[in-house]
């Protein structure tokens, strides 16, 4: 996930209640648990590590077999506390011993546990992202080469990073094939080939195990890709049409592929994480107190249930009349974002009760807002609505269409508006390069590429040259 452009904005829990989940979190619990054990008979390596004569007392510590799977957790704990300071590492074969951090898991502020949770879930993730499958027994190994671990390492930031955005969009379980496949399907191939497969099942076994590491720091629930399914080699290639089920499951096989959502510890977490990296992630709320010009430009580029969300608390704090001219006021301008401020204050004011019908009527002669005014005036059964002029007509088609490409670009939506717009007006075009809008040319250019039908299409293509024409200074 490159595209550094704003994210939907997402809703968080209180930090209260999220510093209950991150105490919660199994990964943490073990750590600070044997942030307690350890003590000056501890031995580490020189890394911090624990030593390997050491793990099974570890284990044991916390109530684990010492298996190979138990060690394993003992020491990915371990490795947990000392990168969170819940273990501190000094000279000497006397210097292991709780960290001063460990203190703050029971009388630190919420932030401070957060804080903490967000350094075990750091250190998680770096180890989950230099894994490779060839271990012994099936379990997974640090990936040798400098080159392959940046790699694995990017690769699950990108996958982190596309699981925030569907989570926030959609809030529910993602089927892993779908994660996969958002990482290497190319956006422009119609057909998954083969090779391309094959590549997406590979990902879905490296993301089962790294998702299995995941799940117990708190960041995700997760249900692994079916053990039977494993079995019968599907995920891996098989015979080949599993490995093609694989990339593209159908409603009653996708559980089988294995299923990750994202918890709200999570995307309080992750949302940190693409915040640190430079993206734009708004909260939910985030532009309720600020004025009508923030909103409108904020939620410029928020999908239309996020907007509305987003708009919704604005109109909470604010008194109808008021805050509809205050909207009126934010929407004018001639820049390339004015189309779709003015769409998302149509769309504020249509949540707005009649009280605000005095804002409306103040701008009925507002070449910019008129159209809008006259709008919502009807739409609202006010009495006395003049009747819009040709040319306000021609305006507000021109400014609506700029908005929807702006908000959604070449779009089957848009396609289908330029489709009715075209057949409802056979001289539309005649009249449309005329109009006086910015984005008149624009708006053509894109009629010209979406329209179906060849004749028209080539109307609007000639209609957007004349309108290039009469604008060229």
């Amino acid at each position: 996930m490159s595209d550094r452009s704003p994210l939907p904005p997402v809703r968080l829990h209180t930090e209260a209640e999220l510093a209950r989940d991150a105490l919660a979190a199994p990964v943490l619990t073990r750590a600070a648990r044997l942030a307690r054990w350890a003590g000056p008979g501890t031995r580490v390596g020189a890394g911090g590590e624990l030593l390997d004569e050491q793990l099974p007392a570890a284990a044991a510590e916390l109530g684990l077999d010492a298996d190979t799977e138990g060690v394993a957790l003992a020491d990915e704990a371990w490795r947990v506390a000392v990168a969170t300071g819940l273990v501190e590492i000094g000279d000497g074969a006397d210097g292991v011993g709780a960290g001063a951090e460990l203190a703050l898991l029971t009388s630190g502020s919420p932030k401070d546990v957060l804080r903490l949770w967000l350094g075990a879930m750091e250190s998680v993730i770096a180890e989950a992202g230099v894994l490779d499958l060839d271990g012994d027994e099936g379990f997974a190994e640090p990936a040798a080469g400098g080159a392959e671990r940046a790699a694995e390492a990017e690769f699950l930031d990108g996958v982190l990073g596309n699981l925030y955005l569907l989570s926030v969009s959609e809030d529910g379980p993602v089927p892993l094939p779908a994660l996969a496949a958002s990482m290497i399907v190319p956006d422009d191939m119609p057909e998954p080939t083969d090779d391309v497969l094959e590549q997406v099942s590979e990902a879905m076994m490296r993301l089962d195990e790294q998702f299995r590491m995941l799940e117990p720091v708190g960041l995700v629930e997760f249900r692994p890709v079916d053990e039977a399914l494993m079995a019968e080699g599907g995920t891996a290639g098989g015979d080949g049409q599993d490995t093609e089920r694989a990339g593209e499951p159908d409603d009653t096989d996708v559980t089988r592929y294995g299923l990750v959502r994202l918890t709200a510890l999570g995307r309080f977490g992750l949302r940190t994480r693409l915040l640190d990296a430079g993206f734009q992630a708004p909260v939910v709320g985030d532009l309720a107190g600020k004025g009508a010009d923030a909103l409108l430009h904020g939620t410029a580029a928020f999908p239309q249930a996020a907007a509305q969300e987003e708009i919704e608390q604005w109109l909470a704090r604010h008194e109808p009349l008021a805050g509809a001219r205050e909207l009126l006021a934010a929407a004018r301008g001639d820049d390339d974002g004015a189309p779709l401020r003015r769409l998302r204050c149509q769309q504020a004011l249509s949540l707005v009760g009649t009280e605000a019908e005095p804002a409306l009527r103040e701008v009925l002669d507002d070449p910019e807002l008129g159209g809008l005014a006259r709008v919502w005036l009807t739409e609202k059964g006010a009495a006395h609505v003049p009747a819009p002029t040709e040319s306000l007509i021609f305006w507000l088609t021109i400014d609506t269409l700029a908005a929807q490409l702006a908000a959604e670009g070449n779009s089957e939506e848009l396609q289908g508006l330029v489709e009715g717009l075209a057949r409802q007006h056979s001289g539309f075009f005649d009249t449309a390069w005329r109009v006086d809008h910015p984005a008149t040319t624009r708006v053509l250019e894109a009629m010209g590429r979406l329209h179906p039908d060849k004749r028209i299409a080539k109307e609007a293509r000639k209609a957007a040259f004349k309108a290039r024409s009469q604008h060229r200074p």
